[in-house]
């Protein structure tokens, strides 16, 4: 990432099966490490998962493009299994869960907002 870069930041969200919460905790407690390969050669980093009791489960993380990581993630053979997988713990999923995700929009960001001040002095 060149210095002049900023990563993309991007949080999205699903809606995993209450019933399945248990099971679908600990099968991330140890993702196959092909896939955890495969999303690291994507160009993601600083990703994490967040679940509530009731399901609602919200990712994060940072890209320098977050179009070529989905576009890489798409083409990468190690990706299919994993998400064919996990695909049935979702619930109104269309697709495979990384592309089909919802994205949030950032309206905050710490940060941003104190460089913002630093340059104005």
């Amino acid at each position: 990432m060149s210095l002049s870069t900023k990563p993309q930041r991007v949080c999205f969200h699903l809606q995993v099966d209450p019933a399945r919460l248990d099971e679908y905790t600990e099968r991330h407690a140890a993702v196959w490490p092909d896939m955890l390969r495969a999303i690291e050669a994507s160009g993601r980093r600083n990703y994490s998962l967040f679940l509530r009791p009731d399901g609602l489960l919200i990712g994060y993380y940072e890209t320098d493009d977050d179009e070529a990581s989905q576009r890489a993630l798409e083409a990468d053979p190690r990706t299919a299994a994993w998400e064919a997988d996990m695909a049935p713990f979702f619930i109104s999923l269309d697709g495979r869960p990384d592309q089909g995700a919802p994205r949030l929009r950032e309206v905050f960001h710490l940060e941003d907002q104190l460089a913002a001040l630093d340059l104005e002095r």
